[in-house]
């Protein structure tokens, strides 16, 4: 079989590969990727401006008002507003959302492990190394602050 090396291809067929997988990992605790990525920023800082979790995934400010809206509306988060300037509002974990952190990290060390488990450590960091710059770092010029 020959084979298609187009990159624009290849990357779409592995997000597709991937997406599948972490649905098939999540979505039973009514959680989709994106979403992952939000609480797994709160779980290391709780009680951060929406501003703050969108530049951490590299996400636009309406993106991310829509990912947090389906959490806070699921019960895995909640708004607080800024005693200090009321314009803002913090985003913190409901314990819903606390008790997600240790189930839903082992689903997704799991995807990890089954995705890249053939190959060697080197070879896994340079790989998401390469994926950081093509996704994060090009666009914003530099190769360093690796969010993953």
């Amino acid at each position: 079989m020959e084979k298609f090396d187009c990159l624009h291809f290849i990357l779409g067929k592995a997000l597709q590969q991937v997406k599948q997988l972490s649905k098939e990992k999540l979505s039973s605790y009514g959680i989709t990727s994106v979403q992952f990525g939000v609480l797994y920023f709160l779980w290391k800082k709780d009680g951060q401006l929406g501003s703050e979790l969108g530049e951490r995934l590299q996400m636009d400010s309406a993106t991310v008002t829509g990912i947090i809206d389906r959490l806070e509306q699921g019960g895995f988060i909640e708004r607080r507003l800024d005693s200090s300037d009321r314009r803002n509002r913090f985003v913190f974990l409901t314990e819903k959302g606390r008790l997600l952190e240790e189930p839903l990290s082992h689903k997704m060390d799991e995807l990890d492990s089954e995705l890249l488990s053939q190959y060697d450590e080197e070879k896994v960091q340079e790989f998401k190394q390469m994926l950081f710059d093509i996704g994060l770092g090009l666009k914003k010029g530099t190769k360093a602050g690796m969010f993953y």
